[in-house]
C-alpha cells in the first residue's frame, strides 16, 4: 500500500470520482441558492417598490382568487397591465398622465402590434395573441394605455410598448374611433391642461360567459369598458378627486359622454376588481360612491366635443 505524505492513503479512482461528484453537487446547490436569492430580491423590489410607484393607492386586484391567480401583472416603462391569460385581455391598465411637455412632439405611429413574450400564452406559442388575430373580425385593436398620451409624455420606447397585445382589447370601431377617442382626447388636453397630473385606470368589462373572436385563441369580447380618473385634491387633507365612466360596445360614437358617468363602486361590482385599497377605508368608501364632474370641469360643452373622425 502506497502511503502519501503525513500518513494519507493515495486516493483511488473511485474515491476521486466520488469527491468530484460531491464538489460538483455543492457548486450546483450554491448556484441555485444564489439564483433563488437574486430572484427573491428582484421579486421583492418589483412588488414592494416598483409596482406601487406606478399604482396610485394600490395595485388593482381581483376579488375572485381564481381569476387573480390567472392574471399576470406586467410593468412597462409608462404603464402597468393586469393581463388575464384566460381571457386574452388586459383586465386593467394603470398609468399617469403628466402635463404636456413644452417641446411635445407627435411620434410616428407603429404599423403593427406585437405579441408580448411575457405572456404565458406566448410561452406555449400556439395561443399567443398577435396582430393578425384581430384582422377581419369586425373589431379594432383597442388601446387601453393610449398611444398619444404615452408617446407625448414618455417617449418612443414607451409608445411602442402600448402596441404590445397585452395592452389591447377588442373594440367596435364606433366606440374605439369616436366615443372612446373623444374621452381620451379630453384627458390628454382638457384635464391635463387644467388639472395637472392625474392617474387613469381603464379596462374591459365582460359577461359571465363572453363571446370570443373567431379562431382558437379564446380572445374574449368585452360587453363594455370602464375608465377611472383619480388625482390628489387641491387642498391638503381632502380626499382624492375621482371621475368614472362605463361605455358599452354598441355606440354610435356621438353620444353625450356625461351619459356614461358612474361610480367606482359600480365598476368594482361589474368587474370584481378592487382599485384603491391602500386608501383609508372611510376615504375609499367616500370616493368610490362619488360622481363629481364639477371637480374635473367636465361640463356639457366638454362632454359633447365631436370626434376627430
Amino acid at each position: 500500500m502506497t502511503i502519501w505524505p503525513f500518513g494519507r492513503k493515495k486516493p483511488t479512482a473511485a474515491s476521486a470520482a466520488s469527491h468530484f461528484k460531491k464538489a460538483r453537487l455543492k457548486t450546483r446547490l450554491q448556484i441555485v441558492l444564489v439564483v433563488i436569492m437574486i430572484g427573491g430580491i428582484g421579486y421583492a423590489h418589483e412588488t414592494l417598490v416598483a409596482r406601487p410607484a406606478m399604482a396610485f393607492e394600490g395595485v388593482p386586484y381581483h376579488q375572485d382568487w381564481k381569476i387573480q391567480l390567472s392574471t399576470r401583472v406586467m410593468r412597462n416603462e409608462a404603464f402597468m397591465v393586469g393581463y388575464s391569460e384566460l381571457l386574452g385581455n388586459p383586465l386593467w391598465v394603470k398609468y399617469q398622465v403628466l402635463p404636456k411637455p413644452d417641446n411635445m412632439q407627435r411620434l410616428p405611429r407603429p404599423d403593427r402590434f406585437s405579441h408580448d413574450w411575457r405572456s404565458v400564452r406566448c410561452w406555449l406559442h400556439f395561443p399567443c395573441v398577435n396582430h393578425d388575430d384581430y384582422t377581419r373580425t369586425g373589431y379594432d385593436r383597442g388601446h387601453m394605455a393610449p398611444n398619444h398620451v404615452i408617446a407625448t409624455r414618455y417617449g418612443q420606447h414607451a409608445q411602442h410598448e402600448t402596441f404590445l397585445m397585452t395592452n389591447i382589447t377588442p373594440q367596435l370601431p364606433n366606440l374605439n374611433r369616436r366615443a372612446w377617442q373623444r374621452l381620451e382626447e379630453i384627458a390628454a388636453n382638457h384635464f391635463s391642461d387644467n388639472l395637472g397630473p392625474f392617474w387613469v385606470v381603464t379596462g374591459p368589462i365582460f359577461d359571465d360567459k363572453p363571446n370570443f373572436l373567431p379562431g382558437y385563441k379564446m380572445i374574449a369580447i368585452p360587453k363594455a369598458f370602464y375608465k377611472i380618473f383619480i388625482r390628489e385634491a387641491d387642498t391638503a387633507g381632502d380626499p382624492p378627486k375621482v371621475l368614472a365612466f362605463v361605455m358599452p360596445q354598441e355606440l354610435s360614437g356621438n353620444e353625450d359622454l356625461s351619459a356614461f358617468l358612474t361610480s367606482v363602486r359600480d365598476i368594482e361590482q361589474q368587474t370584481g376588481l378592487n382599485f384603491f385599497h391602500k386608501l383609508d377605508d372611510s376615504v375609499e368608501a367616500y370616493i368610490e360612491t362619488l360622481i363629481d364632474p364639477q371637480s374635473w370641469q367636465f361640463t356639457p360643452n366638454i362632454a359633447n366635443r365631436p370626434a376627430r373622425f
